[in-house]
């Protein structure tokens, strides 16, 4: 067997590095980001966040990816919490403390469009790539001695 690929291998073999590396830097970045805004009173916040192993199918069309932290995180991430009661009408009769501290939606939501343009441009070079390899095929075939006597 050669060391030759074909584009279509090429394809998946980037379409499964770029996916399986997308857990693990999401990760990183939200510890990094956590960590630099200080959304950080017990930890159980930065020790809560994971990623859960990628679902794909064999040729990474369908993908399921999944992180997961604890609740808090988001309420952190919109910048509520305690200081606003349950059935508060709006007024809570002083000025709001809170503040949103964005380490999770802006770039988990910038990386999931970054995702969605890599795959859409990576099955579009599948696909050439997939009618280039045919028509060449067919070229071959066209133009070789041993197709012209003994057609299939």
């Amino acid at each position: 067997m050669s060391g030759f690929k074909t584009t279509e291998e090429k394809a998946l073999e980037e379409r499964a590095k770029f996916i399986g590396a997308f857990n693990g830097t999401m990760i990183d970045i939200w510890k990094e980001k956590i960590v630099d805004m200080d959304v950080i009173d017990t930890k159980s916040l930065l020790n809560s966040v994971t990623a859960l192993p990628v679902r794909a199918d064999g040729r990474f069309v369908e993908v399921a990816l999944i992180q997961q932290f604890l609740e808090y995180g988001l309420w952190q991430d919109y910048g509520v919490g305690r200081e606003v009661w349950r059935g508060n009408p709006g007024d809570i009769g002083r000025a709001k403390v809170r503040e949103r501290r964005r380490w999770f939606s802006w770039k988990y939501y910038a990386s999931v469009f970054k995702m969605r343009d890599f795959i859409a441009d990576n099955m579009g070079r599948e696909f050439i790539g997939v009618m280039t390899d045919v028509f060449d095929e067919k070229r071959m075939k066209e133009s070789t001695e041993f197709y012209k006597n003994h057609p299939l």
